[in-house]
């Protein structure tokens, strides 16, 4: 890989400004655009110092519906690559690849895509016979997430040749810890006397099939009608039926109809999860498989 050389020494806060923006001119590594931060950080773990990457939608923010800026745009427009994860999950793709010539893959491609858990009763429920949206959540499963590993690799691979072997010898790692998670996780949920999750939005049901839970949400995505007072009573009728103890909403929505599911059942609001965005570097879910302990973690149980 090509490394920038400074030829001026960087002594003052002026200089020290100027050298780095010298090299960030002179880093000639691919860059790789991301639609959210969880694919930023496993594109970071598998490209390592050979790559750039810039991750478009901000930690915290809500990725289904989220506006690109112009200068969202225009990252796209430099991209030498853009990683999205598909299955429906960034509505506002288009738009943001308007303006850039640059490949995009599916981050997701290949997964076995499942639709959002039919609810029988459920006020979301569209009825035997219709069909339900894709959940596009698949990052928030270990196992889901190998196949994630995979693309990105291929990608990365196919952009830079010369570095297909620091890409798979990062990606080796990478899904070795996976699958550590995915055996020690499994192991845990089985102690489970009462495997039922119970979030706000339809997110996790890739995770529940992992670890054999049964899931109940508010509503399937996350869109305009969040929290309306019949997915409060469809959730509150499931939590007393069932008389379930913990209840979870995620850290990216407003969780006041959990809250209301919360006071009336005398469940538990526990959390938040962490599905759709990483967390800043203080925070319990900086990384991917950070995000994944903690989220399963406190789903379990056993979050410290």
């Amino acid at each position: 890989m090509p490394k920038y050389l400074l030829t001026i020494p960087c002594i003052s806060a002026l200089a020290l400004s100027a050298c780095a923006q010298e090299e960030a001119d002179t880093d000639h590594s691919p860059l790789v655009v991301t639609t959210f931060s969880v694919l930023g950080d496993m594109t970071e773990n598998i490209g390592g110092d050979r790559i750039q990457v810039r991750s478009i939608t901000p930690i915290g923010a809500e990725v289904h519906e989220y506006d690109p800026t112009p200068s969202d745009v225009q990252a796209a427009a430099d991209a030498d690559l853009i990683i999205e994860n598909g299955l429906g999950l960034e509505e506002w793709f288009g738009q943001f690849t308007s303006h850039s010539e640059a490949p995009t893959v599916s981050a997701s491609a290949g997964i076995e895509a499942r639709p959002i858990t039919r609810l029988p009763g459920h006020p979301d429920d569209p009825g035997a016979g219709s069909d339900l949206p894709t959940d596009p959540h698949g990052w928030i499963s270990a196992e889901q997430s190998m196949t994630y590993v995979d693309n990105i690799e291929a990608a990365l691979s196919e952009l830079s040749p010369e570095d297909a072997e620091h890409f798979s010898e990062r990606a080796g790692k990478y899904r070795q810890e996976l699958q550590q998670f995915v055996d020690e996780s499994r192991v845990a949920a089985a102690e489970l006397a009462d495997p039922v999750l119970v979030t706000c939005e339809g997110a996790f049901g890739y995770l529940a099939e992992d670890l054999g839970l049964t899931e109940h949400y508010l509503w399937p995505l996350n869109a305009e009608n969040e929290g309306t007072p019949q997915q409060v009573e469809a959730q509150i009728r499931f939590v007393e039926e069932n008389s379930v103890e913990t209840i979870f909403c995620e850290s990216t929505v407003n969780d006041a109809a959990q809250v209301q599911v919360a006071e009336t059942t005398g469940a538990e609001l526990a959390g938040p999860l962490h599905v759709d965005s990483l967390t800043d570097a203080d925070g319990p879910a900086p990384t991917h498989l950070e995000l994944l302990e903690h989220t399963t973690h406190t789903i379990l149980g056993k979050a410290e």
